[in-house]
């Protein structure tokens, strides 16, 4: 088993399809895969093994894709990295994954601390670019036959001690995922999916990218969110699939002729966080269309359920996929009944392989086969899943997983700042959005201006609070410790701890 075997049997059925569309730049899936083919003999040449890790740390584009086939067809793992990580951020994920190779752009070609991985760099120009490896390979190369078990992608996801970990997914974990997304959504090769979310993440490259291409559809690319380009690309390339978050639907919902702009789109799909029910409820009204839901994440590659071309249940978030089980649990382990809130528990061949260097970590997500999600929901006497809840200290805001912890450090290496603690507050377009309180010390003040701004040059961009507030203490346990269930509470409660 190989994933790169969908690039080629789209190639073999569809050949004159368009795989790749960015703005009126255009690859057809011939040209994908040849493209492919020679990235993937130029790594060879360079030394790659099967097994070797090769990073892309780059922005959405034809190289990012073709250079990612390239490393799967000759057997080596995709590390896909955030292009929004700093150089701070960088230096521990690539000193944990060791990437041979890394594929980058110019502009990134700093953040990329050698001495951190001794790997080779790939940008856009000099000898060692992109273009020169197309260069060096051949458009004649088969996709090595793995074991399916074997690793084919490794995805860096928040973890809640602030420092990220790198989930390995199998070549079966990537195929089962791609399958049950493209069956669910009866995708087909006329479809055209916009994708603008960046594609190291789960969702962009394993339920957007890897689903289109194992149906033969069209993937539309954007860089990133953008309203203008957002609807222009819907009405130039006939986008028939829109994929989004709350956000983006909550945005679009503001247009008076919003009906008109979505032209061609027959189908609508929300991730993160899930959608207020009233705001599905305006969507369908306005546009007569639903907005689907799914439950997944990294460690499942994407989709777990699926809500639901037959029976849509608005407010859950469907039943579960094909070979895909979920349960609910109590702290003990034990099973629960139908209607009964506790941890979500998944089994099926989409699971990750495990953590890559954690073993420990990798041992505690698992009760025996079943992966414990850190989520609390309620499975109903229709098998539908509910999410009430998370156990895990982990903020999902925009879509993207923030580690608390990891923002309160860089807030503690502030002289004015005492003590801190960083929550997610539920947020109605964000999902959550990250606030942070701040006791300051004796005669110190905090300005929250300048505390945003230092934190943007600390960390990506969706990491860095909304607001920070200052308070004259925070909440504690009798035994002393920071209880941030009461500061959420408090701040449910009382304005004055969530409008500064």
């Amino acid at each position: 088993m190989n994933i790169a075997n969908n690039l080629e049997n789209a190639a073999f059925h569809f050949p004159k399809n368009i795989a790749l569309i960015d703005g009126k730049n255009q690859l057809s899936y011939q040209e994908l895969n040849q493209e492919s083919n020679q990235i993937a003999l130029a790594l060879q040449k360079m030394g790659v093994q099967p097994g070797d890790h090769i990073a892309l740390c780059a922005p959405n584009s034809f190289a990012w894709i073709g250079f990612y086939f390239g490393i799967l067809k000759m057997g080596g793992v995709a590390v896909t990295l955030p292009y929004a990580m700093t150089r701070n951020e960088l230096r521990p994920v690539l000193a944990d994954c060791k990437p041979k190779i890394i594929f980058t752009i110019d502009a990134k070609r700093d953040d990329l601390d050698q001495k951190s991985h001794g790997g080779k760099i790939i940008c856009e120009h000099g000898d060692m670019s992109y273009a020169k490896m197309l260069s060096n390979g051949t458009h004649h190369f088969t996709a090595v036959d793995l074991n399916p078990d074997e690793t084919a992608a490794i995805l860096y996801t928040g973890g809640t001690t602030g420092v990220p970990k790198g989930v390995m997914l199998s070549h079966k974990n990537i195929m089962t995922s791609a399958y049950n997304v493209a069956h669910n959504e009866r995708s087909n090769e006329k479809d055209r999916a916009l994708c603008f979310l960046p594609l190291n993440h789960v969702f962009a490259q394993m339920h957007i990218m890897n689903s289109t291409i194992y149906s033969a559809g069209g993937l539309v690319i954007l860089p990133s969110f953008n309203m203008d380009a957002l609807l222009g690309a819907i009405s130039e390339s006939s986008v028939t699939k829109l994929y989004a978050v709350p956000t983006v639907y909550i945005r679009l919902l503001t247009l008076s002729d919003l009906k008109e702009k979505l032209g061609s789109v027959r189908y609508c799909f929300s991730a993160a966080a899930s959608m207020a029910s009233e705001l599905v409820r305006e969507w369908k009204t306005r546009t007569g269309l639903d907005i689907y839901e799914a439950y997944g994440m990294t460690e499942s590659a994407s989709m777990v359920t699926f809500n639901h071309y037959y029976t849509h249940v608005v407010g859950s978030v469907g039943t579960p996929v094909a070979n895909v089980e979920v349960q609910i649990r109590d702290k003990n382990g034990n099973v629960l009944e139908k209607n009964t809130e506790g941890e979500i528990c998944i089994s099926g061949p989409n699971i990750m392989k495990g953590y890559l260097n954690r073993p420990e970590d990798t041992q505690n997500a698992f009760w025996g086969r079943w992966f414990r999600s850190g989520d609390v929901g309620i499975i109903d006497d229709h098998s539908y899943l509910y999410i009430v809840d998370r156990i895990k200290e982990l903020i999902i805001t925009g879509g993207e997983n923030v580690s608390p912890r990891e923002v309160e450090e860089i807030l503690y290496t502030r002289h004015e700042i005492e003590e801190c603690a960083v929550i997610g507050l539920p947020d109605k377009e964000y999902g959550e959005r990250i606030v942070a309180y701040m006791v300051p010390k004796s005669g110190q003040k905090i300005d929250g201006v300048e505390l945003k701004a230092y934190l943007k040059t600390q960390l990506s961009p969706f990491k860095v609070p909304k607001a920070f507030i200052s308070v004259p203490e925070l909440p504690k346990t009798s035994a002393g410790k920071l209880s941030k269930i009461e500061l959420k509470k408090q701040a449910m409660e009382k304005p004055e701890y969530t409008n500064k």
